[in-house]
Protein backbone atom coordinates (compact mmCIF):
# COMPACT_ATOMS: atom_id res chain seq x y z
CA UNK A 1 0.00 0.00 0.00
CA UNK A 2 2.85 2.36 0.69
CA UNK A 3 4.14 1.80 -2.75
CA UNK A 4 0.88 2.13 -4.40
CA UNK A 5 0.17 5.70 -2.33
CA UNK A 6 3.66 7.01 -3.04
CA UNK A 7 3.52 6.20 -7.25
CA UNK A 8 0.62 9.25 -7.60
CA UNK A 9 3.03 13.03 -7.49
CA UNK A 10 0.33 14.49 -5.72
CA UNK A 11 0.28 12.22 -2.86
CA UNK A 12 4.07 12.13 -3.01
CA UNK A 13 3.79 16.83 -2.98
CA UNK A 14 1.55 15.98 0.18
CA UNK A 15 4.29 14.31 1.85
CA UNK A 16 6.72 16.71 0.84
CA UNK A 17 4.35 19.31 2.27
CA UNK A 18 3.78 17.35 5.62
CA UNK A 19 7.51 16.89 6.30
CA UNK A 20 7.88 20.62 7.30
CA UNK A 21 4.67 20.02 9.46
CA UNK A 22 0.93 19.66 10.17
CA UNK A 23 -1.41 20.79 8.01
CA UNK A 24 -5.05 21.24 7.14
CA UNK A 25 -6.73 19.98 4.03
CA UNK A 26 -6.85 23.40 2.63
CA UNK A 27 -3.44 24.28 3.13
CA UNK A 28 -2.66 20.94 2.00
CA UNK A 29 -5.17 21.64 -1.30
CA UNK A 30 -3.71 25.13 -2.15
CA UNK A 31 -0.74 24.59 -4.63
CA UNK A 32 -2.90 21.86 -7.03
CA UNK A 33 -5.32 22.77 -9.21
CA UNK A 34 -8.06 20.66 -8.24
CA UNK A 35 -11.21 20.23 -6.07
CA UNK A 36 -11.00 20.25 -1.98
CA UNK A 37 -12.99 16.47 -2.54
CA UNK A 38 -10.11 15.18 -4.80
CA UNK A 39 -7.32 16.50 -2.29
CA UNK A 40 -9.38 14.42 0.29
CA UNK A 41 -9.10 11.41 -1.98
CA UNK A 42 -5.51 11.43 -2.17
CA UNK A 43 -5.52 12.04 1.28
CA UNK A 44 -7.95 8.77 2.30
CA UNK A 45 -5.10 7.22 0.01
CA UNK A 46 -2.23 8.18 2.18
CA UNK A 47 -4.18 7.32 5.27
CA UNK A 48 -4.91 3.77 4.50
CA UNK A 49 -1.21 3.57 3.19
CA UNK A 50 -0.47 4.33 7.38
CA UNK A 51 1.33 7.72 5.79
CA UNK A 52 -0.55 10.24 7.49
CA UNK A 53 -3.10 10.34 10.40
CA UNK A 54 -5.49 13.37 11.20
CA UNK A 55 -6.40 14.70 14.37
CA UNK A 56 -9.57 16.64 15.37
CA UNK A 57 -8.88 20.21 16.62
CA UNK A 58 -11.87 22.05 16.43
CA UNK A 59 -13.36 22.65 13.17
CA UNK A 60 -9.73 21.75 12.19
CA UNK A 61 -8.59 18.58 11.11
CA UNK A 62 -5.09 18.99 10.86
CA UNK A 63 -3.00 16.13 8.95
CA UNK A 64 0.55 14.94 10.04
CA UNK A 65 3.40 12.97 8.52
CA UNK A 66 3.63 9.14 9.39
CA UNK A 67 7.56 8.44 9.05
CA UNK A 68 7.09 4.55 10.17
CA UNK A 69 6.06 3.05 6.99
CA UNK A 70 8.72 5.26 4.87
CA UNK A 71 11.11 3.81 7.20
CA UNK A 72 9.75 0.42 6.26
CA UNK A 73 9.86 1.06 2.62
CA UNK A 74 13.56 2.33 2.76
CA UNK A 75 14.50 -0.76 4.12
CA UNK A 76 12.93 -2.89 1.88
CA UNK A 77 14.36 -1.07 -0.89
CA UNK A 78 18.00 -1.09 0.45
CA UNK A 79 17.99 -4.60 0.28
CA UNK A 80 17.75 -3.96 -3.55
CA UNK A 81 20.07 -1.40 -3.57
CA UNK A 82 22.50 -3.56 -2.10
CA UNK A 83 21.69 -6.37 -4.84
CA UNK A 84 22.16 -4.53 -7.70
CA UNK A 85 25.75 -2.55 -6.35
CA UNK A 86 26.67 -6.21 -5.56
CA UNK A 87 25.65 -7.16 -9.58
CA UNK A 88 27.53 -3.92 -10.67
CA UNK A 89 30.53 -4.75 -8.88
CA UNK A 90 30.30 -8.30 -10.77
CA UNK A 91 30.00 -6.64 -14.06
CA UNK A 92 32.74 -3.87 -13.49
CA UNK A 93 35.17 -6.95 -12.72
CA UNK A 94 33.91 -8.78 -15.77
CA UNK A 95 34.72 -6.11 -18.05
CA UNK A 96 37.88 -5.50 -16.40
CA UNK A 97 38.89 -8.91 -17.13
CA UNK A 98 38.43 -8.59 -20.48
CA UNK A 99 39.95 -5.68 -21.43
CA UNK A 100 43.14 -7.14 -19.52
CA UNK A 101 42.35 -10.20 -22.51
CA UNK A 102 41.68 -8.18 -25.11
CA UNK A 103 43.86 -5.05 -24.81
CA UNK A 104 42.05 -2.37 -26.54
CA UNK A 105 38.44 -2.86 -25.76
CA UNK A 106 37.53 0.38 -24.22
CA UNK A 107 33.90 0.60 -22.20
CA UNK A 108 31.59 2.45 -21.94
CA UNK A 109 32.80 5.66 -20.21
CA UNK A 110 36.51 5.36 -21.90
CA UNK A 111 34.99 5.33 -25.33
CA UNK A 112 33.70 8.90 -24.53
CA UNK A 113 37.27 10.18 -23.37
Amino acid sequence: MTFAALADPTRRAILARLASGEASVLELAAPFSMSQPAISKHLKVLEGAGLISRRRDAQRRPCRLEAKPLSEATAWLENYRRFWEGQFQRLDALLDEMKAIQPGVATQGEEDK
